[in-house]
């Protein structure tokens, strides 16, 4: 079987800031035929999405396709509720790992593969400001380094 091509649409990095991503799923999408043309295009942000699940059903909130432009009558609303495509054991597993304190469920990125388009999902636990320093942190003696490095190697 040949390897697909992947083509990422949208990407949250504020997901990775603001959790610590625990465990990730793809799952499929349930999208009308305009909104397909339009993340072709790259039209999509999920920045301020967020998933639930609701009667055995994993539900996203919150992602934003733009309406094609050629779309007319057939666009739908750009923020409405997207069902996510699960095996219903993967729905179980996640629904077991929500009731304990502190998960939640984030996109982490929108992207085609093949024709499909998928959504990677993250099994979150809120950070608290303390790590977020620490982050920031880390990340500016990494970047110190590399410039030092740089230096000397000029």
């Amino acid at each position: 079987m040949g390897k697909e091509s992947v083509k990422l649409i949208a990407n949250n990095k504020k997901a990775y800031h603001d959790y610590f991503i625990e465990d990730k799923y793809e799952a499929g999408i349930s999208l009308a035929g305009t909104e397909v043309k339009s993340l072709r295009m790259g039209k999509c942000s999920i920045k301020e999405a967020f998933i639930r699940v609701d009667k055995g059903e994993v539900l996203i909130y919150g992602m934003h396709i733009s309406p094609y432009e050629k779309g007319n009558i057939f666009n739908k609303d750009p923020l409405r509720t997207r069902k996510l495509l699960l095996h219903r054991y993967e729905i179980n597993k996640i629904l077991g790992k929500i009731t304990e304190k502190g998960y939640t469920m984030v996109p982490l990125q929108v992207y085609f593969k093949g024709s499909l388009v998928k959504v990677e999902i993250g099994l979150a636990r809120g950070k608290k400001l303390y790590d977020k320093r620490q982050d920031i942190a880390k990340k500016d003696q990494r970047r110190e380094a590399e410039r030092d490095f740089k230096v000397k190697n000029l």
